[in-house]
């Protein structure tokens, strides 16, 4: 099919690729002619592991293009994705802005029978907004359907070439065959492809996220219980992870879940449901949980080495949200070196792939290291906040002798505690004892 993609961000992108790697013709619409160009150039603005490679190859092959022309995209096009950003504006809500301006563009540029596809994540009654807006401004016959993404940063070329399913809100027989059609070749393995009305394809989307941050949040706080109480996280956790009713995803203490969706999404199905009247209390606390949370370490550093850390310096080992990314948006390594430098410390900071977006941050507030080892030297400890493989199994010799102290705190329990002690390692990990 000859498909558009309006949005060149992460949705956008890792979809207008891997529509085009099954053999659609797809050209991708970004306003910014910088990024386009970038696009055009085979540099891609963003890490995720696979896309880069796809990418250029499906520009050499003649299936991917890129431009800033949405009339051009969409006349030549059956369906037109929209995959904008849509921020959280001042009172929580979802800024479907420029959701709304697309989706006009598309309609007036369409020229026969259309289908607009909404993939951003929008809040419910989003595309019956938009419905009213392409009544409006179309000449032809336009579909407009939900279909929500369900992409994880790290694995999203995997997770959109095999998804667990495909999610397509509609009431249109036509669109649905069509986009049945378009999105067999990913579930060849007969994973499913749910049909249902618009409003609660919207509300899955929103469901899914809210769900993982809770299990996030429970697990944390199973986690302090833990360590009050004298028990063992992994212990407790494999114990609950074994009934299958349970299993054993997104149940991993650390200091947070952080990135540009469960923060944003948890927040937006907390503002719809107070317009609706309901007080998402379970929600809203899961999200007080997952703030508390990002400050365990920070507090576990003034314990051991007291309120003023003036005369002190941490190496950090990660800084993005979670490993195999760039995207530090919300992640918890935000919050600890901030708190870590209100308290007078140095800060060395070391990430395979998020030192870039590091320096628009901190600029000159922090030192940037290029390899994990480089950053020890002179460190007080190691503060260990994204679990990236190559952390994983280091030279514990090398990080003995590079720092100052033996001291690690670990954010995401990548170490045996017992091999620590060991070491003669002081170990401070979550939910388990430190040594």
């Amino acid at each position: 099919m000859n498909l558009a993609v309006v949005g060149t961000g992460y949705v956008g992108l890792v979809s207008g690729t891997c529509y085009a790697e099954s053999g659609n013709e797809v050209i991708c619409v970004d306003i910014n002619p910088e990024r386009i160009a970038e696009l055009e150039a085979g540099q891609i603005p963003i890490y995720e592991p696979g896309l880069t490679e796809l990418v250029r190859r499906n520009v050499k092959e003649g299936r991917l293009r890129f431009t800033t022309d949405v009339t051009s995209a969409v006349s030549q096009s059956l369906v037109s994705f929209i995959a904008v950003g849509t921020p959280m504006s001042a009172d929580g809500a979802a800024d479907i802005g420029q959701v709304l301006g697309e989706a006009a563009k598309i309609a007036r540029a369409a020229t026969g029978y259309h289908i607009i596809a909404v993939k951003s994540t929008v809040p419910v009654g989003t595309n019956d907004k938009v419905r009213e807006i392409v009544s409006r401004a179309a000449k032809h016959a336009i579909d407009v359907c939900a279909i929500p993404e369900f992409l994880k940063e790290g694995s999203a070329v995997e997770d959109f070439m095999r998804p667990d399913r495909v999610v397509i809100g509609s009431s249109s027989e036509r669109a649905i065959a069509i986009l049945r059609e378009l999105h067999a070749p990913f579930v060849r393995t007969d994973n499913p492809v749910i049909v249902m009305d618009q409003r609660s394809a919207e509300l899955t989307k929103y469901a899914s996220n809210a769900m993982l941050a809770m299990r996030v949040s429970f697990i944390n706080e199973i986690a302090n219980l833990c360590e009050a109480v004298g028990a063992e996280i992994n212990s407790v956790r494999r114990g609950m992870g074994a009934d299958r009713r349970i299993g054993f995803q997104f149940l991993f203490p650390g200091i947070g879940y952080g990135g540009s969706c469960f923060p944003k999404d948890v927040q937006a199905l907390i503002r719809t449901a107070a317009d609706h009247a309901i007080d998402f209390s379970l929600l809203r606390e899961a999200q007080a949980v997952n703030e508390r949370q990002k400050r365990v370490l920070v507090r576990r550093v003034k314990q051991h080495f007291g309120e003023d850390l003036k005369a002190r310096t941490f190496a950090v080992w990660g800084l993005a949200f979670k490993p195999r990314t760039d995207d530090m948006r919300e992640a918890p390594s935000l919050v600890v070196i901030e708190e870590l430098l209100k308290a007078g410390a140095r800060v060395r900071l070391h990430d395979p792939e998020a030192l870039a977006n590091a320096k628009n941050i901190f600029k000159d507030r922090v030192t940037y290291h290029t390899t994990n080892y480089e950053a020890l030297a002179g460190a007080d400890a190691l503060l260990i906040l994204t679990e990236w493989n190559e952390f994983r199994h280091p030279n514990f010799s090398r990080i003995h002798a590079e720092l100052k102290q033996p001291v690690i705190f670990d954010g995401r329990n990548l170490y045996d505690p017992d091999l620590m002690k060991a070491l003669d390692f002081r170990y401070f990990s979550i939910g388990r004892p430190s040594v």
